[in-house]
């Protein structure tokens, strides 16, 4: 499943790239009803980096539960987009305490 998820992520960038609308689309719904600890640092980035609304509310969604954050946290990628993204973890933290 993760393997699965990683082909979306990158089929995301492509379509978004060469502007494949529907493609995209298809992507990034299936990437928001797959998201995990394990997953969502690298989907907030890749949201993020690219313009991904509603891949990035669902991501913040998915955050929202305690236990969620708390795993998520404790991932090297959450590390990562601590360092890469910082303005994105503000904006993380004042969706959070406004739940």
């Amino acid at each position: 499943d993760d393997v699965a998820v990683v082909m979306f992520q990158h089929l995301l960038v492509a379509a978004d790239r060469y502007d494949l609308r529907r493609l995209r689309l298809m992507c990034e719904d299936t990437l928001c009803s797959h998201i995990n600890t394990g997953t969502v640092a690298t989907n907030l980035a890749l949201a993020e980096q690219h313009g991904f609304g509603g891949l990035k509310e669902a991501c913040f969604e998915f955050l929202k539960s305690t236990g969620n954050m708390k795993a998520a946290m404790s991932t090297d990628g959450f590390r990562h987009l601590t360092s890469s993204c910082p303005a994105l973890l503000e904006e993380l933290v004042a969706k959070l305490a406004h739940k």
